[in-house]
């Protein structure tokens, strides 16, 4: 079930969905955590997010571009999905990783860079791809884009 990508796409809390559903958090927070949802629970769900029982169902979570939350988007989070990396399930420790070894060749390559100009150009190009990582994971962290489930 799809309920914590649609529950992120929509700016909603835990709390503000269980409010507005009827559910507890605690129930929702099961159902996101893949524990499987009672009938009832899928039909509070679907209502109260306006989507039918079916669609809740899935397991894959596909933005509508002409949708009013896509609009809504900033535009640098629009380019990041574009770029592919905002995928339906972006992961922290990947992002995190990516950065990482950004800084760590880019340092290298800014050494190499002592003897080749070209190294230098490289190796400040991949300090900047680290900085703009280090960047989506602060933009991450502020609109709890993470999931958290198995890989």
């Amino acid at each position: 079930m799809i309920l914590k990508e649609i529950r992120l796409s929509r700016h909603l809390t835990q709390e503000q969905l269980a409010e507005i559903s009827g559910l507890s958090v605690r129930t929702i927070q099961r159902i996101e955590s893949g524990q499987q949802a009672s009938l009832e629970s899928r039909k509070c769900l679907a209502a109260a997010l306006e989507l039918s029982i079916d669609d809740l169902q899935q397991e894959t979570f596909h933005m509508n571009r002409q949708s009013e939350q896509w609009q809504q988007l900033p535009l640098f989070l629009k380019i990041w999905f574009v770029f592919n990396f905002l995928q339906a399930r972006p992961r922290r420790d990947t992002a995190l990783r990516i950065q990482w070894l950004a800084h760590i060749t880019g340092f290298v390559f800014c050494l190499l860079g002592l003897w080749s100009e070209a190294a230098l150009v490289g190796g400040l190009i991949m300090l900047t791809t680290a900085y703009l990582f280090q960047l989506l994971s602060w933009q991450g962290d502020r609109y709890g884009i993470w999931y958290e489930g198995p890989e």
